[in-house]
């Protein structure tokens, strides 16, 4: 095992290229790659679907280089077309869709254009550092972006900041149940009694990391992380039987994006040469706290990069006092947001107007809404406070330390799952909060108490208790995720949610089963 982790010959940065890259840059790279090797291993590419999977192939060096010449490839729009397990959607999801590239014509699911992103290169640390990168998926005839694909959806999010004057800022924190089992024994059990590769709760054990049968797949995550452009600034076990957790290093926002999916990828990848499954579904154990997926938030300026979101309250101007004046919500003075700029205030105010429709890109699925539960450390309303860890969104400003806050003052978002396609949530919340930053949106609820749970204040806005209600509020006419997505993305998503919704329907569970197999 040791020997796949090894920093390969040649590790020097590739060369950089523009977005179109030239033609000189593509010959560059294709150059620096044959020098190390890329002629003998192929090259690895890879895009995501709408669930997240990367789904991918390994291409020879000359395909490789064909590709890159001619702009696209080929890629079967089948990867829009049916669901994590391959089952293509029927006729009725896919007349939902709409007309379009993806849909299943009368031949068949024809190739849509697949454009190789060099900017995302990487080596494949578990696989004897085969070169790796992501891609885009275009329509063929128009040139446009597949409406579906999570990463132009978060590139038209990042393009809009971009032309306001911002830069997304972002971080994110996964956690993870691990089990002690390999896709054969999960096949065998049906997904139930699992067993999780240590017992009992032990979060920041610095003890537990080192059981004999699991250290080196902790350390081997960690050492893949780094070699693989997705850097940890935190990585410990968590509360919960086999539980860990990564921080992923803040970054800008789409690379943010590509390391939380790439991580997710890494660390399958890793668990199976272990014989590990890493679980991110948000609730894999009845009775135990879920997985979450928190992500951290900021904007920066274009030119110096500093944060927006940090108030400097030196100054004592007019702005100043009027954004003293602004801390009063309801008549009453919350010292929560003194330290919010306006700009940081009205991208709170517009994150909070859009989470109950933007629900399905945060919890995509049926078993999502059972970590959004009261009593298990999640949020379950509209809700905002300084430094709370049960609202929906916590404002972070260490006020006592200025050097600090001026880089860290930020939102958390603490409603996705650790389940959630991390470019469609980072899109939602950007778009949620750069429609706040244009309208100039206030905001119009207190923060949340430190007494009581989450939903409990009289007139609290509940989130979506189910998947059913969550694509209702997304797909309805005039819903904030038409305004932020646009017409083609929801409507593709919602008709992939209620399939998922028409199988979910027409299980039948084993908790069904034991209660009225003979009672009835």
């Amino acid at each position: 095992m040791a020997s796949v982790f090894a920093v390969p010959n040649g590790t020097d940065d590739p060369p950089t290229s523009d977005n179109p890259p030239t033609a000189h840059q593509i010959d560059a790279i294709v150059a620096w790659l044959e020098h190390r090797g890329a002629q003998q291993t192929g090259v690895k590419v890879g895009g995501l679907d709408v669930d997240g999977i990367v789904r991918g192939k390994l291409m020879s060096f000359d395909k490789f280089k064909s590709a890159l010449k001619s702009g696209s490839f080929g890629f079967c729009s089948v990867t829009f077309g049916w669901d994590m397990h391959d089952k293509t959607y029927d006729e009725g999801v896919i007349a939902a869709m709409g007309a379009g590239p993806t849909s299943d014509g009368p031949n068949g699911f024809a190739d849509i254009d697949a454009t190789i992103d060099l900017s995302t290169f990487r080596r494949l640390p578990w696989d004897d550092n085969t070169p790796f990168f992501l891609l885009h998926f275009n329509d063929p005839s128009t040139g446009e972006p597949i409406s579906a694909d999570p990463r132009s959806v978060l590139r038209r999010q990042a393009n809009r900041a971009t032309k306001l004057g911002f830069k997304g800022m972002a971080g994110l924190e996964y956690e993870f149940f691990n089990f002690a089992e390999t896709p054969q024994t999960l096949a065998e059990k049906r997904g139930r009694d699992l067993t999780p590769i240590t017992p009992g709760n032990f979060g920041y054990s610095l003890a537990r990391i080192h059981d004999v049968k699991y250290r080196k797949y902790f350390n081997d995550i960690h050492k893949c992380a780094m070699l693989f452009d997705c850097p940890l600034e935190g990585w410990h076990t968590e509360t919960g039987p086999g539980v860990y957790e990564g921080a992923l290093a803040f970054c800008e926002l789409e690379r943010m994006a590509d390391r939380g999916a790439m991580f997710k990828f890494l660390c399958k990848n890793v668990g199976l040469q272990h014989g590990v499954t890493p679980s991110f579904m948000a609730k894999p154990v009845q009775g135990l706290s879920g997985n979450s997926g928190h992500m951290h938030v900021s904007l920066a300026s274009l030119t110096g990069g500093s944060n927006l979101f940090y108030r400097d309250r030196s100054s004592g101007d007019a702005e100043e006092k009027a954004l003293d004046e602004a801390t009063v919500v309801g008549g009453i003075h919350y010292k929560d947001l003194e330290n919010f700029s306006a700009v940081g205030r009205h991208f709170l105010a517009g994150v909070l107007a859009g989470l109950p429709d933007l629900m399905p890109v945060f919890a995509p699925t049926i078993n999502s809404y059972k970590r959004l539960v009261e009593n298990f450390w999640a949020p379950v309303d509209v809700s905002w406070g300084l430094e709370h860890r049960l609202a929906s969104l916590r404002l972070i400003s260490p006020a006592n330390d200025p050097a600090t806050a001026k880089k860290a003052t930020r939102i958390e978002v603490r409603v996705p799952g650790a389940d959630t396609v991390p470019h469609l949530a980072l899109a939602a919340i950007f778009g949620a909060g750069l429609r706040g930053i244009e309208m100039k949106l206030k905001i119009d609820l207190p923060p949340l108490g430190h007494k009581g749970d989450p939903g409990s204040r009289p007139g609290s806005i509940r989130l979506a208790k189910d998947l059913r209600e969550a694509v209702g509020l997304f797909a309805r006419e005039g819903s904030i995720a038409r305004e932020i997505f646009g017409d083609g993305f929801v409507n593709h998503y919602a008709a992939t949610r209620h399939h998922e919704l028409k199988l979910w329907q027409q299980a039948v569970t084993e908790w069904e089963v034991a209660r009225y197999i003979e009672t009835v």
